[in-house]
């Protein structure tokens, strides 16, 4: 039987993944500055020319473990929406807002997203995550209830924006001061219901 041989993308691309999936446990238990280099290759099973080879520093290696943490929380979201047997698009939102704190409540996203990642991607990488993760489902979750009549008729795209940044900026206040957890989420909420169209 032929053994059919990896191309070097696939090599490359396993590499990767295995520095990935050995990267993120490390730093949702410890935190990004505990962990070094030399651990994330050996638990891999790389070498460090191999894992420097992937990723520039370690800094950029925490950018994809972060991004793969917030893939993974949207995935969980969306499937909830899309499972949630709820026809109200305003109340699937509501569902969305919920999910979301409930994520921010486990330990790896926790320490990854918002306790590691404001410090290590800065404002500005942590705003592109959220964009690039959660605001095509927050725009589609506001686009379908404007079109259903339950929201204002505004601008669906900027809105999702402005949610996105509430929800980020308001886990992050969440994670500093736990006692505002559950008003923080009913002023979520409250500022979603202002927005329904009377």
């Amino acid at each position: 039987m032929e053994v059919k041989r990896r191309s070097q993308g696939e090599r490359s691309a396993a590499t990767r993944a295995a520095l990935v999936g050995a990267a993120r446990p490390l730093f949702a238990e410890r935190g990004y500055a505990e962990v070094g280099t030399p651990e994330i290759a050996r638990a891999a099973g790389v070498t460090r020319g191999a894992m420097y080879h992937q990723f520039e520093d370690k800094a950029a290696l925490f950018a994809a473990v972060a991004a793969a943490v917030e893939a993974d929380v949207t995935a969980r979201i969306v499937a909830l929406v899309s499972t949630a047997g709820e026809s109200d698009p305003l109340a699937l939102l509501h569902r969305a807002i919920d999910a979301w704190f409930e994520a921010c409540d486990e330990p790896e996203v926790r320490r990854v997203l918002l306790l590691d990642a404001p410090v290590v991607l800065g404002w500005e990488g942590l705003r592109d995550l959220a964009a690039e993760y959660g605001l095509g489902l927050t725009e589609q979750l506001v686009s379908a209830a404007i079109e259903a009549g339950r929201l204002q008729p505004l601008d669906a795209r900027a809105l999702a924006h402005v949610l996105v940044g509430a929800l980020q900026e308001a886990a992050l206040v969440v994670t500093a001061e736990p006692g505002l957890r559950e008003e923080t989420i009913r002023v979520l909420h409250a500022l979603v219901d202002g927005l329904e169209l009377s």
